[in-house]
């Protein structure tokens, strides 16, 4: 009986589903919701993103940076420049902040490469803190004591928001979307490969070098956007908020603890991230004491998050980037929750 390959699965297929009606609700939210939700939104968004692209690039490539707020920073500052010296609209400047993130990923790949293992994490973080010293002294931005951005000026409050929130939907939504369709690509299956085993990937006829460089221009643009996202809301940066390591932190917290190298897991990582945040955040140090002890319990006790501990007792797979052979004779519908 010949096989055939399968690649969703029932919980996939719902899932599909359930996203494209919330989707729905998401995007209707400024004609109902209240501003502040809008804002909330667009915050976490941000972390959101630059969660997802940390994943990638560590989850899934095994290049584990703890420097990536280098272009979470970027974007942030080459969006606030664009609108206010060079008088772009804020809302293209956040595509433009991100491709140029993503540019300059490529020279500093040259540095990042050169070391392996925790000399690379050490590395991104040396390449980070010379960013933030180098824009704390550029007058034009604000120096140190960094700038607002001043482009919204003239621009009807309620309008910005609704731009805004829109704005940050579209790019959770390409970037989820973006990743998934990558990880099912055979360049996700290359990526995967080479996280195992650069050697063996190589063996197989994989561009490891050449990989590894397309998934790190990726997070850099990713960062980038998160970057320029986070600030076009907040209406102000500096070189300490946009260039600090608590950014990285934050995204190691959010793919740990919800599950790191799965989809699913920043999803359930910044959701938990959200709730903790809104409601433990003005307990100040303890916060971050807490989130601390939160993320070791769960690298002790679910050492593959709480999505994949979940998974492994339920089988649930809600996307799916793995393929599996069926008998055609098999119906889909006979398949357990979860399974092909």
């Amino acid at each position: 009986m010949t096989a055939h390959v399968v690649r969703s699965t029932r919980s996939s297929r719902v899932a599909l589903a359930l996203s494209l009606a919330w989707l729905v609700m998401a995007a209707s939210l400024p004609f109902w919701g209240e501003a502040s939700w809008m804002r909330e939104f667009t915050e976490m968004s941000a972390y959101f993103i630059f969660a997802m692209m940390w994943n990638l690039l560590a989850g899934y490539g095994g290049m584990v940076s703890i420097g990536q707020q280098a272009f979470f920073g970027l974007g942030g500052y080459t969006m606030v420049a664009l609108a206010n010296l060079a008088g772009i609209d804020p809302f293209v400047s956040i595509a433009l902040a991100a491709l140029l993130a993503g540019l300059i990923a490529v020279p500093v790949s040259w540095v990042a490469f050169r070391l392996q293992g925790g000399y690379f994490a050490i590395g991104t973080w040396v390449i980070a803190e010379v960013m933030r010293l180098t824009v704390a002294n550029i007058d034009a931005v604000g120096g140190g004591s960094g700038t607002s951005l001043t482009a919204f000026r003239g621009m009807d409050r309620t309008l910005r928001e609704h731009t805004t929130y829109w704005v940050a939907l579209a790019a959770v939504v390409a970037t989820l979307a973006g990743v998934y369709l990558f990880l099912r690509s055979k360049q996700g299956l290359a990526l995967q490969a080479i996280r195992d085993s650069e050697v063996a990937a190589e063996s197989q006829g994989v561009a490891v070098q050449r990989t590894k460089l397309a998934v790190y221009v990726v997070a850099a643009f990713g960062g980038g956007l998160a970057g320029a996202l986070y600030f076009v809301s907040t209406l102000r940066i500096s070189p300490d908020a946009a260039f600090g390591i608590n950014w990285t932190a934050f995204a190691i917290f959010i793919v740990v603890v919800g599950g790191i190298g799965r989809i699913e897991g920043p999803i359930i990582g910044a959701t938990l991230f959200w709730l903790l945040n809104k409601f433990f955040a003005d307990y100040g140090t303890w916060y971050q004491i807490g989130l601390g002890l939160l993320a070791i319990v769960v690298a002790v006790a679910f050492r593959q998050g709480l999505w994949g501990w979940l998974q492994q007792r339920t089988g649930l797979t809600l996307f799916p980037t793995t393929r599996w052979l069926q008998p055609p004779a098999q119906a889909a519908s006979d398949a357990a929750p979860g399974q092909p």
